[in-house]
């Protein structure tokens, strides 16, 4: 049944020229690196708690999405069926493992945690269809099964309500917050012993490798091993900058709009230089290292100083 929709799929992909195809592949590709841009902005500018809301979210569900993703080790759909043909572009960055889908996993805690910290229902509107078109172009570009995506949907949202449950626990008992930090960072330290040192298939088709084992724990070391990361971020901010964002006027505008040129490079840029430096595990975690003490602790430092510079003016 799966199969036969993607095919589906594909037969009205095909009868549209691909029409549709770079919209749904932007949409993707947005999903997995520009989407970082919203929750930094919330961050630096609008409420700082918010902002680590959703970076937790997401980090909860990438570590999550490695625990589960290199347990099951399910074949790509084109590995299932050859009638299975990805559009466009797509292939080359749907490596590894099937399900569930990393995409979604990323799309759905980002746009589900925003949605919790806004109180527009239009925009909630938007960035629940924005996790709904994201989840539907895996499936449309033939690259990710329903069942992927319907996981990675419920893992996503649940990545949500863990990080909504803690943030409220904090809210709470406030003096907790180095015992929550120590367990999460526990999390993603435990989630990359056990995907370094787990057993994987070893399955060829005419000589070559379906899935690499070395590949996924490449991966699995920048997406879990961002939580480490983010967790030991959010403490150095907490106990040394402790920063306050600027709210939405001029200033905090063009901080944020210079904050994100820094972000945009390490972000789509950074990925090759600290493979080249670190070699490829610790060269991921070296590009989460970048990214998140970049927006949790070192633009919010620059944006207290130069608070600090106008309010001596």
């Amino acid at each position: 049944m799966d199969i036969t929709y993607l095919l589906w799929l594909q037969d009205l992909r095909n009868s549209m020229q691909d029409a549709w195809t770079p919209f749904f592949e932007w949409l993707s590709t947005f999903g997995t690196r520009g989407i970082l841009f919203l929750p930094a902005v919330l961050y630096w500018c609008i409420d700082k708690k918010k902002g680590l809301f959703v970076f937790y979210s997401l980090k909860i569900s990438h570590a999550i999405n490695s625990v589960v993703k290199l347990t099951a080790c399910v074949y790509r759909p084109w590995v299932r069926d050859p009638r299975i043909i990805p559009a466009g572009d797509s292939i080359t960055t749907a490596t590894g493992y099937s399900f569930p889908s990393g995409h979604t996993m990323m799309v759905t805690p980002i746009y589900g945690a925003l949605a919790f910290c806004v109180k527009n229902k239009f925009v909630r509107l938007i960035l629940i269809c924005a996790i709904l078109l994201t989840g539907f172009s895996r499936n449309y570009l033939g690259v990710h099964t329903p069942q992927d995506v319907l996981v990675g949907l419920a893992l996503g949202f649940m990545s949500v309500y863990i990080a909504k449950w803690v943030f409220e626990y904090l809210d709470k008992h406030p003096e907790k917050d180095t015992l929550v930090m120590i367990i999460s960072a526990l999390f993603g330290i435990l989630t990359l012993v056990y995907v370094s040192f787990k057993s994987y298939p070893m399955d060829y088709v005419d000589g070559k490798l379906l899935v690499d084992p070395v590949k996924m724990t490449v991966d699995a070391w920048g997406d879990a091993g961002g939580l480490p990361v983010l967790i030991l971020a959010w403490y150095i901010e907490s106990r040394f900058v402790k920063f306050t964002p600027t709210g939405i006027n001029a200033k905090g505008v063009i901080l944020a709009i210079i904050g994100l040129i820094p972000l945009y490079w390490i972000v789509y840029k950074a990925s090759s230089p600290m493979a080249h430096l670190f070699g490829p595990h610790l060269g991921k975690l070296a590009r989460q290292i970048l990214i998140y003490f970049y927006i949790i602790v070192i633009w919010p430092f620059v944006m207290k100083l130069f608070a600090a510079k106008k309010s001596a003016e």
